[in-house]
Parts: structure tokens; sequence; C-alpha cells
């Protein structure tokens, strides 16, 4: 059987679209604007656009390691080595264009996060650990090569500040970047027969084995392309910062899990979108902007965020509860 046809019947299209509208879309635009209003209230210049494409900027780093975790998370598998994967791709980077110069030193960034992207894949598919258990393995890992191995200091980089560029409106073409690449990502779950084998392995792997779909292969795929946007992330960032450090990503996972979640996909697997993941991205972005300029300690913005993070999962295991109600 054919592995459209596969996808198709383990879950229709009609289905699929309502996965992806199940998260409460209305009730996320709501929030946001609520919070649009109120930090505009409280700072004339919070609907600048300077401040807007401050947010977008502040946005990419994350909202990269977002669209890829949020394929993942659909078929229901976590990978919470981003932040420690992205810090040892933009070591490595930095390491290489020393040496070799940028373009090649590029090449090795991109190998670097695809090899990561595949050891958490065949860990996973291959060896059968939970995907869990290997993600904070392999986190653990590759920040400790990178303190390792970069030491206590930053390493610098030049020649590289690509992403600060403000070619558009003075949008930095990070911020494009990340755009699009949630676009790419939305059509790829949305219109490829790659996006319904994703939702049907997340609602239940076990079905979708058995209609013919090739799960594992599909799994191995999602975590590649998680590598992949690591790689893209520590080039991203070691172009913003012009260096790189052994903190570099530090708490990224957290902050990757939130957005997702909040935007509606659920631990379970099988539900969500890359839009309810942007709409997750700007919550907690706008929050955090409107936070710093009302001169709010940063301390304050962590509990923030783990706040709606409780928040995000609570919702989720109601929803879960009424939908098999």
């Amino acid at each position: 059987m054919p592995e459209n046809v596969q996808a198709t019947s383990a879950v229709p299209a009609t289905t699929i679209r309502a996965r992806m509208k199940a998260p409460e879309w209305g009730a996320l635009l709501i929030f946001l604007l609520a919070e649009i209003v109120f930090f505009t209230i409280n700072s004339p210049y919070f609907l600048s656009w300077p401040n807007i494409v401050n947010i977008i900027t502040a946005l990419s780093i994350t909202g990269i390691l977002a669209a890829g975790g949020t394929i993942l998370l659909i078929a229901g598998q976590f990978d919470l080595s981003v932040g420690s994967g992205t810090a040892f791709v933009a070591l490595m980077f930095a390491i290489a264009a020393q040496s070799l110069g940028i373009m090649p030193a590029v090449g090795v960034a991109v190998l670097v996060g695809v090899g990561i992207g595949m050891l958490n894949g065949f860990l996973v598919t291959v060896v059968g650990v939970n995907a869990l258990i290997t993600t904070l393995g392999t986190l653990a890992i590759f920040r400790g090569l990178t303190l390792s191995i970069g030491g206590a200091s930053s390493v610098r980089i030049t020649g590289f500040d690509w992403a600060i560029a403000r070619p558009f409106l003075d949008i930095p073409l990070s911020a494009v970047l990340f755009l699009v690449i949630a676009v790419g990502i939305a059509v790829l779950l949305s219109r490829t027969v790659f996006g319904r084998t994703i939702y049907a392995i997340g609602a239940n792997e076990n079905a979708a084995r058995l209609v013919g779909i090739r799960t594992k292969k599909t799994l191995f795929l999602g975590f590649v392309i998680s590598g992949v946007c690591m790689a893209i992330t520590g080039l991203v960032s070691a172009s913003q910062l012009g260096s790189t450090s052994g903190t570099t990503g530090t708490g990224l996972e957290l902050a990757v899990v939130t957005a997702i979640i909040l935007g509606g996909t659920s631990l379970k697997g099988g539900t969500g979108s890359m839009f309810g993941t942007v709409l997750g991205l700007l919550i907690v972005g706008v929050l955090n902007n409107g936070m710093t300029l009302m001169n709010i300690n940063s301390t304050w913005q962590q509990v923030a965020a783990g706040t709606l993070l409780i928040l995000a999962v609570s919702f989720d295991q109601i929803r879960q509860r009424f939908i098999r109600a």
C-alpha cells in the first residue's frame, strides 16, 4: 500500500485538519490581545515598530528550535537536547571558522547538528530508548562537551554578522529566517504525506504501524529535522552574538517546550500545529518584553514562564479528559 494511502488510512485528512485546529486558537488570541492591551497601557513604547521588531528578533532562536520540536511533539516524542545541541554547534562552528574559514565552518555546523539529530533518532527508533531519557542524556553530554572543549571563556567569531543585517523594514535576517522556517514547517505538516504520517503516529503509533506506515523511519527523520534546526540556531546565535561560550543556549529547552505546549500541541501527541506554536512563542515573547519595559526583574520572567508551562500542561490534561469522556 502506498505510504500516502497508509497515512490517510490511519488518520483521514478531515481528522488531521481537526487535530490541527483542536487547540483553542481563539482563546490564545484573546490572551495575546489582553497582554498587548495591558503592556500598551503601561508602556507607550510597547507598540512602537522598533519594539515589535525586538520581540520578533528575540523569538527567532527559540522559534527555529520550536519548529523542529513541534514536529516531534505532534508525533509524541521529545527533544530536550536543543539548548546544549545549539551550544555545541556554535562552538564547533567557531573553532572550524578559525582554522578553515567561514564557509567550510558552516558545513561543519550543519553536519554537527544533523549528527546530533541522527544520534537521538538512532537511540529512540533503533535502540528503543525513551525519547525523554535519550534527549536528557544527550543534553548533558553536549553541554559537558561544550564546557570541556570551549572552557569557561567565550570564543570570538568575526566576519559572520549576517543575522543582524536589516535589509527590509529594519527586520533582522534572523527574524526573516524564522518566519520562513515557520511557514515551511506549517506547510510540511498540513500539506504533505510526511505531515499526515506525523499526525497518524502521534494519534496512535501502533495503529499507524499496522496499516503499513514506517513509523521508525518517520520518527528518525523528525529527529534529523530537529538537528537541522539546532544547526541553524547555532549559526544564528553565533552571528547575533559574535561569540559563543559554554552557557550558550542554557534554558532554551524549557522555553521551546513552553511555547509548543502553550500553543496547543498535546503532550500525548497527535494534536498541534506550527501556527499554534507561533502563538505560544508570541505570548511568551510579549510577556517577557512587556515585563522588561516595566522594569520587572528577569527572575520574575522565569516565574511567569514556568507558570505558563504548568497552566498549559494542566489545560492539555483537562482537554484530554474531556475528549476521552
